[in-house]
């Protein structure tokens, strides 16, 4: 009776030992698969759906300057040719926006990323062919 009971005891710890292998794999597994889904584009398709908006110099609201250049990314090189021949329609939009804001608007991080939001909310209901994904500012200077 008592080498039954041993044996029993043996028995079940094996099969919880195995039991809590299998779901450590199993939870493994789905952590790697996560991590490959959400790889984003590569650097390179990146700059193949981005454009460039060259240097614009304009006026802001409270009677200063500013010189900026943004890079517009798109989800898909299509997207990205559509953007090259809205060009004029873009500037206008960053000019259009700039114009109605101050220095204090741009300032630090929050002021800036409120600005990209904007510009690629507006950017958006343009586009055809694709969306805009992200607006980059590359070169930014308030006189």
């Amino acid at each position: 009776m008592k080498s039954k009971n041993r044996l029993l005891t043996i028995m079940l710890i094996i099969l919880v030992s195995i039991t809590l292998v299998g779901v450590i794999a199993v939870l493994i597994i789905f952590q790697l698969n996560k991590g490959e889904e959400e790889t984003g584009p590569t650097i390179d398709e990146i700059v193949e759906s981005s454009v460039d908006i060259p240097e614009i110099t304009t006026n802001l609201a409270a009677n200063k300057f500013i010189r900026i250049s943004l890079k517009v990314q798109t989800d898909n090189p299509k997207a990205a040719e559509e953007l090259m021949k809205r060009d004029f329609q873009v500037k206008n939009i960053v000019i259009t926006e700039l114009s109605e804001m101050t220095p204090e608007d741009l300032e630090g991080k929050q002021g800036k990323a409120n600005f990209q939001s904007s510009l690629k909310t507006k950017i958006n209901e343009l586009m055809d062919e694709g969306e805009v994904q992200q607006v980059y500012i590359t070169s930014y200077i308030i006189q």
